[in-house]
């Protein structure tokens, strides 16, 4: 049995919307087991206002969440993750920094909320879908029985977790 928690990372380009909702969900539904961290290739400058709103609405605490660049968690004394998830498809084709230990690394593709035009309810639609999509995937992720599972046997489920949110997604 571990006693501490697994580390697990978001990676998004611009670590304002979809990765900072990730962060705060694995840090909630995964609490004691996980800790959840986000950080992007190029972050912007602050948080989607439009991604705070959303989960400030929905009860979490968005104090702590901020853009920050993947180098913040690439330097001495960082935590060590053993999970690293890209969340776009630009990140996920980038040459990312080298991490402390062996990470698990998945790609999860979830289009980009703050990329969204229209109306203000289009727009917090495009969130709410983002994140709605981002709860089944780390909800299944958090649920997954990690220590029992083999390295291959983890890779499988977590490409599975991704592919499942893409069928679920299409019911809507």
């Amino acid at each position: 049995m571990r006693d501490s928690p697994f580390n697990v990372l978001f990676l998004c380009t611009g670590n304002s919307a979809r990765s900072i909702m990730a962060e705060a969900i694995l840090n909630k539904v995964g609490a004691g087991t996980f800790v959840a961290y986000s950080a992007g290739s190029h972050p912007k400058g602050a948080a989607h206002p439009e991604a705070l709103r959303l989960l400030n609405w929905l009860g979490y605490d968005i104090r702590p969440l901020r853009p920050k660049s993947w180098h913040e968690f690439a330097r001495p004394g960082a935590p060590s993750f053993d999970f690293i998830f890209t969340l776009c498809d630009n990140a996920a084709g980038e040459a990312c920094p080298l991490w402390a230990g062996d990470p698990i690394t998945a790609h999860w593709s979830i289009p980009d909320p703050a990329e969204a035009t229209g109306s203000e309810m289009q727009i917090a639609k495009a969130f709410a879908s983002a994140y709605l999509r981002l709860d089944r995937l780390i909800t299944q992720f958090a649920s997954m029985p990690i220590e029992s599972l083999d390295l291959a046997s983890l890779q499988e489920k977590l490409s599975r977790i991704e592919r499942s949110g893409v069928v679920a997604l299409a019911r809507y």
